[in-house]
């Protein structure tokens, strides 16, 4: 296999060497490789080849690095699917690319949806075995490598198609400007059905430098983080911008071996401060551009406070600023943020009339994406970020389509219309539907987070539902987002406001953060299954009560559990 391959340049690295690091497991090329070859060899007996989307099912483990190489062995392209995403999501993303295989993580077999599509269980590897290896194909630059799903204003999830050139060129860039050497440790922390997992994996695993996983206690808080980092000795990781911001706030050793923390995710409002033993890069790009299409390598300032720009195009890619008639602005206005270049995907799985929308061709010929920011362009030639123009918003890091979640609203039969948007407070940003009831319903916000939580992923979920008599109207009919009320204070006026207190208190020492406030959401400021069982096998102790996991679901914050303690604890028949 060629080693200008993907998969040839892994295969070339020193069978020895170290490629994964989890906790109680090593792996090295050698074992990589003879792993992913035997299922690769499968998959090619059972018919797959080029362009074939092979569902690869895990956790943020090695094993989800094993299912997409040997998707890419054997020629075929992989589509990660997070086991936390609701059933139904997973569901439909496998019909909608129409995958004939899933790889699914030992353990998860049984979790994946039920369909067409026959699962794998990546611990069978062995059972390829059984016949001599054949020569593995070299996939062609055009062929895709991976689909990644990104929230969709069509109401449904969209699958994102990236072709090999693409992807080696993200990965050629990002070993020349960051200088990876096989010497390199490098972080694994992004959530597998994110694309920020593929800028993660692949640069490093090519250039022979190895993969870190931390144990999910590292990743909570910024002070966990950096002892993790320091104690694997990773020199290179990307965290998203709000743990970045964190992070860069901290002390740090001058002997810490990390020489480069990368962020992207959201706008970066602060240039980092002189004395850090590691560079800050600000980055910027979108699912259709390979992760990546803009980066900035940024040096102490004294004015803290001003916003870093995102930067120039990353190598073979080029950036636009137009305006609404796809004619470029003058230096200084604001105008649409469009990239070209190699980054970009061939399109959207199935949909021809969303592709063209958003990947327009010049009349000159050259092939731009749509991103819908808007950007300016800086005297020195750098790009700076200026928000949305409409649609997607971003928050805690990741893509977040609001349409998406108004038509999951939408398909309540007591839902007339809904609408979702970002506000802030004192806390940060934070997710909010507005839900307008269907005449004669008698809607209850409990039903509504629930239909929610079966479709969307966590990071999807609105911290608040508001219930309203009637949206507000433009002339022309459209929801008044402007003119929406401000959300209701939550629970601090709770039953028990003292019970809420003392919640708030256990979910914070659970979370390693200093507090809680009573309406913040336990799964949004780091919580998980896990800790949650142990939340509740605590508050059960401390109260005297039962409490199922669903109530701490349909209930994550320390008010809201409150008043199902309050339930649980009155005489049977009141």
């Amino acid at each position: 296999m060629p080693i200008d391959s993907l998969t040839g340049m892994i295969a070339a690295q020193p069978a020895d060497a170290l490629a994964i690091a989890a906790p109680g497991f090593r792996m090295t090329f050698g074992q990589l490789n003879e792993r992913a070859a035997a299922f690769a060899q499968g998959l090619r007996l059972l018919g797959v080849g080029t362009d074939t989307p092979i569902g690869v099912f895990a956790h943020r483990t090695p094993a989800g690095v094993i299912g997409a190489l040997a998707a890419l062995k054997a020629g075929a392209a992989y589509v990660p699917l997070d086991p936390s995403h609701p059933e139904a999501r997973n569901e439909y993303i496998l019909q909608d690319v129409g995958a004939p295989f899933v790889l699914a993580e030992h353990g998860l077999v049984d979790w994946v949806p039920k369909g067409s599509w026959k699962v794998i269980p990546i611990d069978d590897a062995p059972l390829f075995f059984s016949r001599p290896l054949d020569a593995l194909p070299s996939p062609a630059p055009n062929h895709l490598a991976y689909v990644c799903y990104t929230p969709g204003s069509t109401g449904r999830p969209v699958g994102v198609e990236i072709t090999h050139a693409s992807l080696l060129n993200l990965i050629r860039w990002h070993q020349r400007v960051y200088k990876v050497e096989a010497a390199d440790n490098a972080a694994q922390l992004a959530a597998p059905s994110l694309d920020a997992a593929v800028w993660e994996i692949w640069p490093y695993l090519t250039a022979g430098a190895s993969l870190h996983f931390p144990e999910e206690r590292s990743t909570r808080t910024a002070p966990f983080m950096r002892a993790w980092l320091l104690d694997e000795y990773v020199t290179i990781a990307l965290a998203p911008t709000a743990l970045a911001e964190e992070l860069i706030s901290l002390d740090w050793p001058s002997s810490a071996a990390l020489r480069v923390l990368l962020t992207t995710g959201d706008v970066l409002k602060c240039y980092p401060p002189a004395g850090l033993p590691f560079v800050l890069a600000n980055n910027y790009g979108q699912a259709e551009t390979t992760v990546v299409a803009m980066s900035a390598l940024l040096t102490p300032r004294a004015n803290l406070v001003e916003q870093p720009p995102i930067g120039l195009a990353i190598d073979n890619a080029s950036v636009a600023i137009l305006d609404e008639s796809l004619r470029p602005v003058a230096d200084g206005q604001a105008g649409e943020l469009c990239i070209g270049g190699a980054g970009l995907a061939r399109g959207y799985v199935g949909q021809p009339e969303l592709t063209a929308r958003k990947f327009v061709t010049l009349a000159s010929g050259t092939r731009l994406f749509r991103t819908g920011d808007l950007a300016q362009r800086l005297p020195n030639g750098q790009i700076a970020f200026l928000g949305r123009r409409d649609g997607p918003l971003k928050i805690r890091g990741c893509r977040v389509e609001p349409a998406e979640i108004e038509s999951v609203l939408k398909n309540h039969t007591g839902v007339n219309d809904s609408a979702v948007m970002l506000r802030e407070n004192e806390r940060g940003q934070y997710l909010i539907a507005y839900v307008e009831p269907a005449e004669g319903a008698d809607l209850a916000a409990g039903d509504l987070a629930q239909l929610l939580r079966l479709h969307l992923p966590r990071v999807m979920l609105p911290d608040s539902l508001m219930i309203v008599s009637q949206l507000p109207r433009t002339p022309d009919g459209k929801v008044d987002r402007s003119a929406l009320p401000a959300p209701e204070s939550a629970s601090e006026t709770a039953a028990r406001p003292a019970v809420a207190v003392r919640l708030a208190s256990l979910m914070a020492s659970l979370l390693a953060v200093d507090a809680i406030a009573l309406d913040e959401n336990f799964f949004h400021r780091g919580g998980h299954p896990l800790l949650g069982a142990l939340l509740l096998d605590r508050v059960n102790q401390a109260f005297g009560v039962t409490l199922r996991p669903e109530q701490l679901f349909n209930a994550p914050t320390a008010g809201g559990l409150a008043a199902e303690i309050e339930r649980a604890a009155q005489p049977a028949g009141k």
